[in-house]
């Protein structure tokens, strides 16, 4: 297929991972130069087109793509971007070239077919060669994208579901209607931008949405991409804490309802609470092992990730309030976020700095917030002794 006249190789994350959605986007950059040099091994070729894990796409992401070399890139057409421009041309967006996806076209094909979503769509509507290729021709601007999960074809749809004689139809009946196939770098070549996109948050192709939520829309998701984000510092195994960034661990955490939901729980393998306590299990286990391997093992022990059975959980005297803190980082930001009445109540019962000894294991940090009842105060005394032991991995 590489070698093929018509096939163009896109470039992505090589873990299909979340490491765009870090602060630090250095570890994404990495992810990507190691996904080319693996195109180049296998296949000698040299991307130029760049698509990131699920289409995640914003200002910033366009930006870095430039700065890695590439000359476009695609993102998905989200009609609250768009307005009422058409998602059928190119577009600038950060000085990069943008192809944005047609969602109607590209989704006809997703849930056209029978396969495992059948409980959800009737075979019986399953999409024909000639009403598409009459769908498209009707479109009159000049770059309409198509794009689609390779798992689309043998894996979702079976070939009994004939989604492959649709593939094998198709370029004839387009070809009959004036309508040529091309590729993203031949597009790029041929058409100029003829607009500026902006995308100052970052959108994607995932749930009705079109944002990060499938990955990053609850508490659960966001502290389990912080774990990993810190976890860096314990990576010992490189490999190893790439694929903890994968990003259908945290697709499984998520916490939706309606037709959304029902699609996460066709991919998951848990209820979301379970999966984001077994992914927590994990991190715990990944830095409790590399502490073993740092010069300062006292910093790293104090520094490292939690399973559940030893996080904190805030409370107030009427009960819990849904915060829990996995590590010293966590908890020293959900001093300044839970209810001033909760850091209180816990503080006048000691729960902080016996929390510091028993679990995290540093009697120092406990010592310096013992006996003080401002939660600002608090969280000052924490940030201070969190950037002591952070210098000391460093």
């Amino acid at each position: 297929m590489a070698r093929h006249r018509n096939t163009e190789v896109l470039a992505q994350t090589y873990y299909h991972s979340v490491a765009s959605l870090f602060r630090d986007k250095t570890e994404f950059a990495k992810q990507v130069y190691q996904h080319m040099d693996m195109l180049w091994d296998l296949f000698h070729v040299r991307p130029t087109t760049f698509e990131i894990t699920e289409v995640i796409y914003s200002n910033e992401i366009a930006a870095r793509a430039g700065e890695l070399g590439f000359l476009a890139a695609y993102t998905e057409g989200v009609p609250r971007i768009l307005g009422d421009r058409s998602p059928n041309r190119i577009y600038l967006c950060s000085g990069m070239p943008t192809l944005l996806r047609n969602t109607h076209l590209s989704d006809e094909i997703a849930y056209r077919y029978g396969g495992a979503l059948a409980d959800r769509h009737d075979p019986a509507e399953t999409l024909e060669v000639e009403a598409y290729a009459d769908k498209v021709t009707a479109i009159a601007d000049p770059v309409i994208s198509v794009f689609k999960d390779f798992e689309t074809y043998g894996e979702h749809f079976g070939a009994e579901t004939g989604i492959l004689d649709f593939l094998r139809a198709l370029p004839d009946a387009l070809a009959e209607r004036g309508v040529a196939t091309t590729l993203p770098r031949r597009v790029i070549a041929d058409h100029q931008p003829e607009d500026v996109l902006s995308i100052p948050e970052p959108i994607s192709w995932a749930d009705r949405e079109k944002d990060l939520s499938a990955w990053a829309g609850n508490a659960m998701q966001l502290a389990a991409i912080a774990a990993v984000e810190r976890a860096e510092v314990y990576a010992d195994d490189l490999d190893l804490w790439r694929n903890l960034q994968i990003s259908d661990h945290f697709y499984y955490m998520a916490m939706k309802d309606g037709g959304c939901g029902e699609v996460h729980a066709l991919f998951a393998h848990q209820q979301p609470e379970e999966a984001f306590e077994t992914y927590m299990e994990a991190i715990a286990a990944f830095t409790e092992q590399g502490v073993a391997t740092k010069h300062d093992k006292e910093a790293a022990r104090a520094l490292r990730a939690l399973p559940p059975g030893l996080a904190f959980h805030f409370r107030t005297p009427g009960g819990g309030n849904g915060h829990m803190a996995y590590d010293l980082d966590s908890f020293a930001t959900l001093i300044r976020e839970v209810p001033p009445e909760s850091v209180r109540y816990h503080q006048a019962r000691g729960d902080f700095a016996r929390w510091l000894r028993e679990a995290v294991g540093d009697g120092e940090v406990a010592a310096r917030i013992e006996g003080l009842d401002n939660p600002a105060g608090i969280a000052e005394r924490l940030d201070e002794a969190r950037e002591i032991l952070w210098s000391r991995l460093s």
